[in-house]
């Protein structure tokens, strides 16, 4: 076990875990921050996907001791009542079916709008290559980054 100092979603948190913890479950049982979802375990299906100092990291193959000291982001950070430009985007698009994913796509979508605001459609594929959507919402998700895309708020 270890001291460990994490700052999640703009505060500072402590626990004492085994540093091997992957930061999913210190999300999820420490926290109760359950929007980031476990898929696959082995950071292939996205919908674990966090960020990590702004960028799109999977949660579930990054231990807590490698998070320390860095600017962790879960979809419940991500605004305040839901209403990031990239969420209504998701509304107005009905992009969700099952919603299992969903906390992932949008996490690596607005990571990607954040360092390119104005993305091509092969961009926007590159960018959600590797969050995989069960329900093949991916028409209707490229169609949402697009429309946030254009958002003055990005």
């Amino acid at each position: 076990m270890a001291a460990i100092t994490l700052n999640i979603n703009d505060k500072e948190h402590s626990f004492d875990i085994d540093p091997n913890t992957p930061l999913l479950w210190v999300l999820r049982d420490h926290l109760n921050l359950v929007g980031t979802k476990f898929g696959c375990g082995i950071a292939q299906c996205g919908a674990c996907t966090v960020h990590f100092n702004g960028s799109a990291v999977r949660s579930c193959q990054l231990p807590a001791s490698s998070a320390a000291g860095n600017k962790i982001t879960t979809i419940e950070g991500l605004s305040e009542n839901g209403d990031h430009p990239v969420q209504k985007a998701w509304l107005e698009h009905d992009v969700p079916q099952c919603g299992y994913c969903q906390a992932g796509q949008i996490m690596s979508a607005t990571a990607l709008l954040k360092r390119n605001p104005n993305p091509t459609d092969s961009e926007i594929e590159n960018a959600m290559n590797g969050n995989i959507c069960r329900c093949g919402t991916y028409t209707r998700i490229k169609a949402a980054i697009k429309t946030a895309s254009n958002s003055q708020e990005v």
